[in-house]
């Protein structure tokens, strides 16, 4: 997948973490105010993280993958385009 239409894909995660209220747990978690996050969609690394926090629970993974019409696979494939997403995983 090229990295730009991963871009795409975690800004889409983005709005759907908000549309399904998971935004404030994100900002809980990262640190990262809306000043940061609106930053950030600039940035590939945060898109990444992005992806990681969905990555967190399998049902975030799956509602998202549903709701915006991607395979799992595609959502895979995102995270392994940005940067990080060649890192192993011990799962």
């Amino acid at each position: 997948m090229q990295r730009d239409h991963a871009d795409v894909i975690a800004l889409d995660a983005l709005g759907w973490m908000a549309e399904a209220e998971l935004l404030d747990q994100f900002q809980s978690t990262t640190g990262a105010d809306r000043d940061a996050i609106v930053a950030g969609a600039r940035d590939p690394a945060f898109l990444g993280a992005v992806l990681d926090f969905v990555m967190l629970d399998d049902d975030w993974v799956t509602g998202f993958c549903r709701a915006r019409g991607y395979s799992t696979d595609t959502f895979a494939a995102a995270r392994a385009a940005l940067p990080g997403g060649d890192l192993p995983h011990w799962t």
